[in-house]
């Protein structure tokens, strides 16, 4: 019996949805609206290509989704949960309080039950002072029945979890198993301030991951589909509905990231860079074996500062529907502002008022879309102004993300890489693979489910070489529990930094696991 997969990836502009077969060959794909609510979109797409491939429904048997659900209701404040914050550090970090620098609407949305308990541990694992058990009884009693989400944080938890896991307890014990704890060991690493943030976010979108969860899973039964559904997230790889709903935070940069793992294997490249242009905007990352380059910085979602994993991108606001503004004295600016997934209806060549880069494009011929005749009277000296701005502009991302001034080959993705011409400066070659237009849906379906360990480890107790042997399996047992074929675990990313300024020899291990899909094993990837 055939097994098919559904891949749908949601943009600010599109939604994107492919069918695929058992060999990953694509049967139906399409570019659907996005809608304000974000699940009518994801419906209809759903519905077209399911319609257009026309397979026995119940030989679909997986679901992928890729969304933007949890970093919007971050960056507008809405649809968050009621949530705690709870810091266990104190006396030590009493100076600085939770939420410090993130700006002051997310902070009255989030900071309204924010707690410092006694506890805590130095950089070396040894106890500050006693975890303080009888204030986070009285904390557990006093946020009853006030909030559905719990943030655990506690000084130096990625060293020793033990007094995190303690709270979780103690929490639990008092307001029931129904409440969402999020525990900062398990989410973001060493620094305090940045791990606290990240923690707080996840707990305050768990209720909007669910919400997605369930909606997506209702449109599938709807279509009399029973199919086992997977998140994108940030890696590049996949996580089931569980791990989702339980760290939402790792969904928030999975468009991009999806998109180069599609681009990848379109291209059948492991090493690129990819260039995906939207509607909105054009997303630069960078392919290391197949998968998205991680950032080393401290990333900023909706103005506060985290560290957790995401991957490298340069994001420039250039895409099909970016809005052109010419001057009387032949000046001009190109964007950052979009009529986004209104361009079917504001866009010159498809009868609208508004100039856009596509439009751009097909007045100089370069693309063949709506009608011509429409932009036939702009002055064609000033429109390959434009054009070369926006090339100049893509071609200076591009050079950001190099290491090196060697070419590289550059895969063009999204539904807005027509607009790009086949040579740009520092590419050794340009690609626009087939159905690069959908490259991030297929990046969702055929992504690979992944597990990630980072930690400290004291090398004097354990040794370097037993220190890897333990990640190493935390990790294969994360991407297990994740969803992952065991028979298929490979670990692809090891980072080991030895911390010179902590006794015990003491090195911080991070590692990466990946595998097929359990009972679907993938193509390779290049």
């Amino acid at each position: 019996m055939s097994i098919y997969r559904i891949g749908i990836d949601v943009g600010g502009t599109h939604t994107d949805a492919v069918l695929l077969d058992q060999n990953n060959q694509v049967l139906a794909e399409t570019k659907s609206a996005t809608t304000e609510d974000v699940a009518t979109g994801i419906y209809n797409a759903m519905k077209i290509i399911i319609d257009e491939a026309n397979v026995p429904r119940e030989q679909i048997k997986y679901a992928m989704l890729g969304t933007t659900h949890c970093t919007n209701a971050i960056v507008e404040r809405k649809k968050l949960n009621k949530i705690s914050s709870i810091r266990i550090g104190a006396p030590a970090t009493l100076a600085v309080k939770p939420l410090i620098g993130v700006p002051e609407e997310l902070r009255q949305a989030l900071g309204k039950h924010v707690y410092l308990v006694r506890g805590g541990h130095e950089f070396d694992g040894r106890e500050i002072v006693e975890l303080d058990e009888q204030h986070l009884y009285q904390i557990a009693n006093e946020i009853k029945g006030k909030v559905d989400s719990v943030a655990i944080t506690s000084v130096f938890s990625p060293v020793t979890q033990s007094h995190e896991q303690r709270a979780s307890e103690i929490i639990r014990e008092v307001l029931g198993d129904e409440i969402a704890i999020s525990l900062s060991s398990e989410i973001g690493s060493v620094g305090l301030l940045e791990r606290e943030n990240a923690t707080i976010l996840n707990a305050a979108v768990v209720k909007v991951a669910k919400t997605a969860a369930d909606g997506f899973i209702d449109a599938l039964k709807n279509e009399g589909i029973d199919a086992q559904v997977f998140f994108g997230q940030n890696d590049g790889t996949l996580m089931s509905v569980d791990y989702a709903v339980k760290y939402p935070i790792f969904t928030v940069a999975c468009g991009p990231t999806n998109s180069l793992r599609g681009a990848s294997y379109l291209s059948e490249l492991s090493d690129a860079i990819v260039v995906d242009v939207g509607g909105t905007t054009s997303d630069i990352g960078v392919l290391v074996q197949s998968f998205p380059r991680e950032s080393s910085l401290a990333v900023e979602i909706g103005g506060a500062r985290t560290n957790f994993r995401m991957p490298d991108l340069v994001s420039i606001g250039l895409g099909g529907g970016t809005i052109v503004r010419i001057q009387d004295n032949g000046d001009f600016t190109i964007g950052p502002d979009s009529v986004g997934y209104r361009l079917p209806e504001k866009g010159l060549v498809f009868g609208g008022d508004t100039l856009t880069l596509t439009d751009v494009a097909v007045a100089l011929g370069n693309v063949e879309l709506g009608d011509a005749s429409k932009v036939a009277h702009l002055d064609q000296k000033l429109l390959k102004q434009v054009y070369q701005k926006m090339i100049d502009m893509v071609e200076e991302a591009i050079d950001k993300m190099k290491t090196s001034a060697a070419p590289v080959p550059v895969i063009l993705v999204g539904g807005g890489s027509i607009l790009f011409p086949e040579v740009l400066k520092g590419a050794s070659e340009v690609i626009r693979p087939l159905h690069s237009g959908v490259a991030n849906a297929i990046g969702s379906a055929i992504s690979q489910v992944s597990g990630q360990i980072e930690k400290v480890y004291a090398l004097e107790e354990i040794g370097r070489e037993q220190a890897l042997k333990l990640a190493k399996e935390i990790a294969m047992a994360e991407a297990i529990h994740a969803g992952a074929d065991p028979e298929t675990l490979v670990i692809v990313d090891i980072e080991d930094v030895p911390l010179a300024y902590m006794p015990g020899n003491a090195t911080r291990i991070r590692v990466k696991a990946a595998g097929d899909l359990a009972q679907f094993k993938t193509k390779e990837l290049v």
